[in-house]
């Protein structure tokens, strides 16, 4: 099992003053950090406790310790750790996740992912490391828990790369991001259902008004519960839904960027808008349409500069 090193929880008022105290009394250094109540670390980890929320994130090799022996029984009054599929049984349910990688990015493609899992599948998920990939620090280890998943017994996914060209033209056809969005997700499910028809539910991250994927969906995807909610990643699909599309979208742009002899960042950003630049210079402006969504005011900016 996949060592856990990090841990986010909702608090309490109640309980982040509570928490302190317990910090305070363990001999816990505290730091300033910004947004938050207070920071400190002890024990071979880290806490901080987020003035939005409040939260707390536990980081270190003594996370999983903190959590249930410390925080869990001192704090939170509960025991979940280790006890996902009583306290949360829904995520052990039959059930497909997705996610997508590269919305936000100006590089690169929009690549959406779906996983379908049932209560084995879902517990091997769990032990191979599936977690949001936004908590995954490094491209390297993103290649390498998606390997992991991929020697689960039993799993079945799909991914689909649409890339620059293409969603530019969908963009266009669409209009607006969250119907494409709804239009790919939709797609991903489909093509899942196929696989495993008697599949009840699908879960989503909400990122439109759900009625926008649910008209998206075909018969096969109308005949299930669709649920969309914030933060999804913390379902073992959508999780490893997010992994495999995060590893294939990083894939994508490491090979164009090669091909293409200029690294292709992540983001949009000065150093995105200076690669841009360079992309130009180097092979004229007609291949800005094949790395990048042309919709995002970066397009405009750097081809007015050319």
């Amino acid at each position: 099992m996949a060592a856990l090193t990090t841990y986010t929880k909702p608090l309490t008022d109640l309980q982040a003053a509570k928490l302190r105290t317990l910090l305070v009394a363990k001999g816990f250094e505290f730091v300033v950090k910004p947004y938050c109540l207070y920071a400190g670390s002890g024990q071979k980890v880290s806490i901080a406790v987020y003035e939005k929320g409040p939260k707390v994130v536990v980081q270190g090799k003594g996370t999983e310790d903190f959590v249930k022996f410390t925080l869990e029984p001192e704090v939170l009054g509960e025991a979940e750790l280790g006890y996902e599929d009583v306290a949360h049984p829904e995520m052990f349910a039959p059930h497909i996740g997705v996610d997508e990688s590269g919305k936000g990015d100006f590089f690169g493609p929009l690549v959406i992912a779906g996983v379908y899992v049932d209560g084995a599948v879902a517990r091997q998920l769990v032990e191979a490391g599936a977690m949001d990939s936004k908590r995954i620090g490094s491209d390297a280890k993103i290649a390498k828990v998606a390997e992991a998943l991929r020697g689960v017994r039993g799993l079945v996914y799909e991914v689909i790369v649409i890339g620059p060209e293409r969603y530019n033209q969908l963009y266009l056809k669409f209009g607006n991001l969250n119907k494409l969005l709804a239009w790919g997700h939709a797609k991903i499910i489909e093509n899942l259902l196929e696989r495993v028809p008697d599949c009840p539910r699908a879960l989503s991250d909400q990122f439109a008004n759900p009625r926008v994927l649910q008209a998206a969906l075909q018969a096969r995807g109308k005949a299930i519960v669709l649920d969309q909610q914030t933060k999804a990643e913390s379902d073992p699909a959508v999780a490893a839904a997010s992994i495999f599309a995060r590893e294939r979208f990083v894939r994508w742009l490491q090979e164009a960027g090669d091909r293409l002899g200029i690294e292709l960042a992540k983001g949009v950003s000065p150093m995105v808008k200076a690669g841009a630049a360079r992309l130009i210079q180097a092979h004229g402006v007609e291949v800005l349409p094949t790395v990048a969504k042309m919709h995002f005011k970066t397009a405009n900016e750097v081809l007015e500069q050319a």
